[in-house]
């Protein structure tokens, strides 16, 4: 097994009686892009710094290529540590050409070399035809490119981008970061992505660490955090959800939509059902069999999806007696626009319906 190329070990922070990340560890190998993803004041954005050197660490070890860059007897600087940072405003220098923002960290290097060098990078990046212009002439798409590849442009063993997209617009940013992506993969530089966009973190990286109060929840592949989520916390992150309660009975949670596997809880657990809305799946035909009929109370075209907001009611349960309608959410693909207060029937993909203790 080769070695990480960035290693966090026991990594904890504060700042006075705030916990900013708590004892967390973290691996990235070489040519792995790995996206930090969790809500706004989880520590995401702290533990980039510290792997950067840009905040001194009070606990714990970061090791680069196996090499202890920070720990209890000391810390490396940023700028020896050979890493690469991309910040959220770029922070290009307005006097500077883009050429030479882009050679900026290349001073110990010949004066031709840096050139090249420079070169190479805007070419990855696709702003060669930019070079001898100035940021203030430039899209905000075009300097985030620019930020790339001044970052790249000493060939780091490490690339740290902070929010690196947060400041284009929906559909700037979706190329944008497409083409980061491309450029990225052929870099081969180990990376560490911030990012609080669930959908941006399952397209750009090959794991994903989510965060929550400082600590990682989980730990894998998209699919893998998706699909098999650690907790409530971590499926609700990755997309809506229609939360409903019951009891396991006979290794399964009966719900108002059907049942739902819940082997890991003991019979009698009073347990919390997660259901995404896409996999509830619709029908308008009057002859289809679905045991389960709800109300349409409204249904809005998404572009690719159709929401359909449902109302049914459940069956009352022995030991709840009353039972209020239940409103839920659809998402079907495509367009599927049932008419106001007309019934459907509904069929569950239990795939994508997880249960948790309450």
């Amino acid at each position: 097994m080769s070695t990480p190329a960035l290693e966090l070990v026991g990594v904890s922070h504060r700042y006075g009686p705030l916990v900013a990340v708590r004892e967390l560890s973290l691996s990235v190998a070489p040519g792995e892009i790995v996206c930090l993803v969790g809500p706004s004041g989880c520590g995401k954005s702290t533990l980039l710094r510290l792997a950067a050197g840009l905040e001194d660490l009070q606990t714990g070890e970061v090791r680069i290529a196996g090499s202890t860059v920070a720990d209890r007897r000391g810390t490396v600087p940023p700028e020896k540590r050979d890493v690469g940072l991309v910040f959220q405003d770029y922070a290009l220098f307005p006097h500077l050409t883009v050429r030479d923002n882009v050679r900026f960290g290349l001073t110990r290097l010949p004066q031709a070399e840096q050139r090249d060098r420079a070169d190479v990078a805007l070419a990855q990046v696709g702003m060669t035809d930019y070079a001898g212009a100035y940021p203030h002439m430039l899209s905000g798409g075009q300097q985030q490119r620019i930020a790339l590849a001044r970052a790249m442009a000493p060939r780091p063993r490490v690339l740290l981008l902070d929010e690196p997209f947060s400041g284009l617009d929906t559909r700037l940013r979706a190329q944008v970061r497409d083409d980061t992506l491309h450029v990225l993969q052929q870099q081969g530089a180990a990376t560490v992505i911030v990012t609080h966009d669930p959908e941006e973190a399952m397209f750009l990286a090959d794991r994903i660490a989510l965060m929550e109060g400082g600590r990682l929840v989980q730990l894998g592949s998209p699919v893998e955090l998706y699909t098999r989520p650690a907790d409530a916390f971590a499926a609700s992150f990755f997309g809506e959800v229609n939360r409903l309660a019951g009891t396991v009975r006979g290794g399964a949670v009966a719900t108002p939509v059907g049942r739902v596997p819940a082997p890991h809880l003991n019979d009698g657990a009073r347990a919390e059902v997660l259901i995404r809305p896409e996999a509830l799946l619709l029908s308008s035909d009057p002859s289809d069999t679905a045991p389960i009929v709800a109300r349409v109370e409204a249904a809005r075209l998404l572009g690719r999806t159709s929401l359909v907001h449902l109302s049914l009611r459940p069956a009352a349960a022995e030991d709840e007696p009353e039972t209020v309608p239940l409103h839920i959410h659809a998402r079907v693909p495509g367009q599927f626009l049932p008419q106001q207060d007309s019934l459907v029937s509904i069929a569950l993909d239990a795939r994508q319906a997880f249960v948790f203790a309450a």
